[in-house]
């Protein structure tokens, strides 16, 4: 009988080194949302791969980073009991920037999880050389032991297939998989409605926003006819100059961000989506623990 494995596998590295692209092109769809700004990610989400003699299930975590927030913290002990409890931990490095003291850092906290196993993934090969490819590689392999250092394109598609082989020989032999074999994520219905809407507002806004962002589900309800889900959201931001910038002039910026959250919604619904934004003001909540609790921190 052939033998079966399955178990947890965590993707660390700096912030914006392709993680949750990763994660989204392993599982085969969306369950991460992506950004070009840093800290997009600030739940534990899961991610089912399916395969023939195993199953991987990817833990996308919040980057790790020196916190400036209480929220900053919170997230870093979010990424350290997660990392405590996963078989496997791969360590992300683009392919196109040199390795740098953030890296560095972080390859240094790996020493605390002594019981996963460590694979380097040099990731957005298709987007450098092949000489320097080839430099980050030696300069990967030359930070610790590592089980295996693998180069990859998540948006070209390049290697994912050997990652994948790679990863399950790792994990632990399983009487079989740990999550229904329709499965691929443990996010509940909301918490990817509330994350699609995230992402459509920080695409496109200043730097300052992103941290200061957070996005709730009020309601989510089924008109009679079946035709038409109306979800009502509400954008939580720190200041009013910063409401200023999501609604935008005359409300210009808000319709995008509707239009834009709309499309994701609506193909994980399978239906067409009336969508309701609500932008709030909660004075600096991101150092509230009151505030940061209630918006689900």
């Amino acid at each position: 009988m052939t033998e079966y494995r399955a178990g947890f596998v965590s993707f660390v590295g700096r912030p914006n080194v392709g993680k949750s692209t990763l994660t989204n092109a392993l599982v085969g769809e969306k369950v991460a949302i992506t950004s070009s700004k840093p800290q997009t990610t600030r739940r534990a989400i899961r991610g089912i791969v399916h395969q023939r003699g195993g199953q991987l299930v990817l833990v996308d975590t919040p980057g790790i980073h020196r916190p400036r927030t209480l929220l900053g913290e919170r997230l870093n002990t979010l990424v350290q009991s997660t990392l405590g409890d996963v078989d496997v931990i791969g360590f992300c490095v683009p392919a196109d920037e040199k390795l740098g003291p953030g890296d560095r850092f972080i390859n240094d906290q790996l020493d605390d999880y002594p019981n996963a196993k460590k694979v380097a993934i040099v990731t957005k090969i298709d987007a450098a050389g092949k000489t320097q490819v080839a430099q980050q590689l030696l300069a990967v392999s030359a930070l610790r032991e590592w089980e295996a250092i693998i180069p990859i394109s998540a948006t070209s598609r390049i290697q994912l297939d050997t990652l994948t082989t790679e990863l399950l020989k790792l994990l632990p032999e399983s009487p079989g998989p740990l999550y229904p074999d329709d499965a691929i994520t443990d996010e509940g219905l909301e918490e990817r409605i509330a994350e699609y809407i995230r992402e459509a507002v920080l695409e496109g806004v200043q730097d300052e926003l992103p941290h200061s962002l957070a996005v709730t589900i009020d309601d989510i309800v089924e008109r009679d006819d079946k035709d038409l889900v109306e979800v009502y959201a509400n954008l939580f931001v720190e200041r009013d100059s910063q409401k200023a910038i999501i609604i935008g002039k005359g409300g210009s910026r808000i319709r995008d961000v509707g239009a834009e959250a709309r499309k994701p919604i609506e193909e994980l619904l399978g239906r067409k989506v009336f969508l309701s934004l609500r932008v709030k003001v909660a004075k600096d909540w991101q150092r509230d623990p009151k505030q940061l609790g209630r918006l689900g921190f």
